[in-house]
């Protein structure tokens, strides 16, 4: 298993061949791709593949090892963070889930796919652990608003992470479905998603303020 330092090590190369397997993981299947496939898609010998990650099942493990640990760091900063008020770091997290969900559409695509579909595995225990580390973060951002007086006491942290994470899957998942019910068709892949990351930020910040500031 990848250990969280590594992807910092990552040389372009290796880098080039994780994108490619997590566009065509998340596109073709974990089954539907084979090393060969990832190998002429990245324009590199498919020998290197496995001198760099040992077998698709590294690689798949390495391209989430990867992506959580960047998405660990950015949560870690946001928590230390001391020019921000606890919603503040809220509003933070939430612009930072949306985009990075925006602009890689494949990862998280793959990751439902692996979470639904699959046995349990290293990756399976990857992304519990991912899950485990950023509950007690946001945790401690809720904890902080809360000795402040600025949150609520009673905040059920684990379904309002459900909520955001529920709600941006929803709008992934079913991005044609919005075109059409908003008669937005016309406009290119680059507008909807822009579109959908302003109306999506902005409902889960008001939603979420309006969760932690006032009494149920």
């Amino acid at each position: 298993m990848c250990r969280e330092q590594d992807f910092m090590e990552y040389n372009d190369k290796q880098l080039k061949i994780i994108d490619t397997a997590e566009k065509l993981f998340s596109n073709n299947g974990f089954e539907g791709t084979s090393v060969r496939d990832i190998a002429k898609e990245s324009d590199i010998n498919v020998a290197m593949v496995s001198y760099y990650f040992g077998s698709k099942e590294k690689l798949l493990e390495a391209i989430f090892a990867y992506r959580i640990s960047i998405t660990r760091l950015t949560m870690e900063n946001i928590l230390q963070s001391k020019e921000h008020t606890p919603i503040q770091k809220v509003d933070i997290l939430i612009d930072r889930y949306v985009e990075k969900m925006m602009n890689n559409q494949c990862f998280y695509r793959l990751m439902l796919q692996e979470q639904t579909v699959r046995e349990i595995n290293k990756v399976s225990d990857i992304v519990l652990e991912a899950k485990m580390k950023n509950y007690e973060m946001v945790k401690k951002i809720i904890a902080e608003g809360q000795r402040s007086g600025e949150f609520r006491k009673n905040v059920d942290v684990q379904f309002m992470m459900a909520t955001m994470v529920g709600t941006a899957n929803h709008f992934m998942i079913y991005e044609d479905f919005y075109r059409r019910l908003n008669h937005l068709e016309d406009l290119s892949d680059e507008e909807i998603k822009n579109h959908i990351r302003k109306k999506l930020t902005h409902h889960l910040k008001t939603l979420f303020k309006a969760y932690l500031t006032h009494e149920a």
